[in-house]
């Protein structure tokens, strides 16, 4: 019998000793009446289902959804899918908080698979792009903020649908501000210092959206809000920020500017999104579609069609 600690190289058969995510916790019954829990657990490679037949009450007193979890048991086949029965289970130790999360955000959360730096790289390079004095002044002063540049390498873009890992949003705004590029190139008469500029910003407020735990959370301003409004209020303070450092460059993100940036922005999603319910601008909608595709595409490749995912951005 194999003793494996990883969900990616379970088999039938195996003994399972290991610390896990717990994201799903749910007390049920047999056909006969007694009681079972019904478990999902995580790690960086995967998910696996999971039963607690014996001792069931006993054993969901010893942690909850959202712990990670030490568990034993062994490895079943249950309708043609691997499932652990599990023996034990409980509230893996836990260490200061900052550690903690460091450690759930390396080993229990999805991660992108494509490369930060290249992707940092990419998107260094998208921004050098843009000429527009006050649009140019506005993603060097993001770019330049080094917390931000780590929360682009660390954020997700949405908890289950596309781009559903750590990374996701630095992989996403540079697939989004890419095709911007592109579709400039092919529509000259569209302003390309705005929509690349807003391809780039287009989900800032996604760093504020997330929490870090066993499972990719909401904050409360996530919850309240959405992330609409988070980038809108990100966006305001930087523009506030320039403007009162003065200069050339804060002269040029004039009220003009920031309002056709804010609009893009809040009309990503639809013109729903937008005041009046409508687009403003060929920006605006240019980047709505664009988003919409690499959203659609994305959602496609992870989760297949049928699922609502190719509609979801």
């Amino acid at each position: 019998m194999r003793l494996v600690a990883t969900i990616s190289s379970l088999r039938a058969g195996d003994e399972v000793r290991g610390v896990f995510a717990c994201v799903r916790k749910d007390r049920l019954k047999t056909r006969t009446g007694s009681a079972y829990l019904a478990l999902e657990l995580r790690d960086k490679t995967g998910s696996v289902q999971a039963r607690a037949f014996r001792d069931a009450d006993a054993l969901a007193g010893l942690f909850e959804r959202g712990d990670l979890v030490s568990v034993i048991g062994r490895v079943e086949r249950f309708r043609d899918e691997l499932t652990v029965e599990v023996s034990d289970i409980r509230r893996a130790g836990e260490a200061g908080s900052d550690q903690a999360q460091t450690l759930v955000m390396q080993e229990f959360l999805p991660v992108a698979y494509r490369d930060m730096e290249e992707l940092d790289g990419f998107l260094e390079h998208l921004a050098h792009e843009v000429y527009d004095l006050g649009y140019k002044a506005l993603l060097d002063s993001l770019l330049a903020d080094a917390e931000l540049r780590d929360a682009f390498r660390r954020t997700p873009c949405t908890r289950n649908g596309h781009h559903a890992y750590l990374g996701g949003l630095l992989e996403h705004t540079v697939a989004v501000a890419t095709l911007a590029r592109e579709l400039c190139d092919l529509h000259r008469r569209l302003n390309s210092d705005l929509l690349l500029t807003a391809a780039i910003v287009h989900d800032l407020g996604r760093m504020r959206e997330f929490t870090y735990g066993a499972e990719i959370g909401l904050t409360e301003q996530g919850r309240m809000l959405g992330h609409l409004a988070l980038g809108q209020q990100m966006l305001a303070e930087r523009f506030a920020m320039l403007v009162h450092q003065g200069g050339a460059a804060g002269a040029a993100l004039d009220e003009g500017r920031q309002l056709a940036l804010l609009h893009c922005v809040l009309s990503h999603h639809g013109a729903s999104g937008a005041p009046g319910g409508r687009f403003a601008s060929p920006e605006a909608l240019a980047l709505y579609r664009v988003n919409a595709l690499d959203a659609g595409v994305k959602g496609v490749l992870e989760h297949g069609f049928g699922t609502g995912e190719e509609g979801r951005n």
